[in-house]
């Protein structure tokens, strides 16, 4: 009796709160965080926005550092924990922080002629003085007459009113996942800067394998490497490859002449495709020897590296 009391008690506190409940949201009026925020103070957080955008091109880390909270919370790309704080923040954007004494003022973050775009922008008010806004934010550079994407990111920001103005206090920042996988197919167009930045990462590697330079190779050959060579049945792991370097410079080997008489470039995403013909000339105590031929090299982007995983060289004949 006492149980079937108490169920019946339950059953009839649970059905009556849904009814006061449903009472409560049919009389409620609808809520409208607009009325919390004015068209002034949407353009306010979008220009605070826009600022932080050229402040990066510009490479202005004033004005970086003063447009966050100290408080600062949040993922950015390529984060694996929350960063806390504004000390953080300019550290996980790869500025030097702490600045030291001094120090010389920061290069801008990308290639000169740099520009912004803000799309799909929405900004909604919680309260009087809290603010989210969502947006896509693009990166751009004109390239004769197209126009490239440099990266392109998909944004939540989190705006606070404090001292009488919008700051920002909170933000999740990652590349669009959408581009990215564009990218990752589409043949991204090789301005004459992204060029050079290949043909010294191909030159570094070919000058630090004849010289035995140990800790560029270790740097720019990464563990799963495979390279033929032209002249070898075998195929060289990066074990080989190092010890092929070695071997070379013990034996009195130098390089005297490296060229690259024609260079053909693909770019897809982070990996790069190089075609080429080489010469180089080498001594050997006091012997000279030219050699000729034709390769194909892949280098992979890895943080601000390329690594070079691979590689076909062969005679051309």
């Amino acid at each position: 009796m006492f149980l079937r009391i108490s169920i019946i008690s339950v059953l009839a506190l649970v059905l009556g709160a849904a009814t006061f409940t449903a009472a409560q949201t049919s009389t409620r009026p609808a809520e409208n965080n607009a009325s919390y925020g004015s068209a002034a103070d949407a353009a306010a957080i979008r220009a605070h926005i826009e600022s932080i955008f050229q402040a990066f091109i510009d490479g202005d880390i004033d004005k970086i550092y003063a447009t966050h909270s100290e408080d600062w919370r949040g993922f950015l790309e390529g984060t694996r924990t929350p960063i806390k704080g504004i000390d953080e923040y300019m550290r996980a954007n790869g500025i030097e922080w702490p600045r030291p004494a001094n120090a010389p003022k920061l290069s801008p973050y990308l290639p000169p002629g740099t520009t912004y775009k803000v799309s799909n922008f929405d900004v909604n008010f919680y309260s009087p003085d809290l603010a989210v806004a969502t947006f896509f934010g693009d990166f751009e550079r004109k390239t004769g007459d197209e126009t490239v994407t440099l990266r392109r990111f998909r944004i939540m920001d989190v705006y606070a009113r404090r001292k009488g103005g919008w700051i920002q206090v909170a933000s999740h920042t990652v590349v669009d996942p959408e581009w990215r996988a564009e990218q990752m197919s589409t043949p991204t167009v090789v301005t004459p800067e992204i060029r050079q930045r290949i043909l010294a990462a191909r030159e570094a590697v070919w000058k630090a394998w004849f010289a035995n330079d140990r800790a560029v190779l270790e740097r720019v050959i990464p563990a799963e490497a495979i390279a033929i060579d032209d002249g070898s049945d075998a195929w060289s792991d990066r074990s080989a490859i190092l010890s092929g370097a070695r071997d070379f410079a013990a034996s009195g080997g130098k390089l005297v002449r490296l060229e690259f008489p024609k260079t053909e470039i693909q770019v897809y995403g982070n990996t790069v495709v190089v075609y080429t013909n080489y010469l180089y000339e080498i001594d050997m105590n006091g012997k000279r020897t030219t050699k000729t031929g034709r390769g194909t090299e892949i280098f992979v982007r890895r943080g601000n590296d390329l690594v070079n995983t691979g590689w076909h060289l062969d005679a051309g004949k």
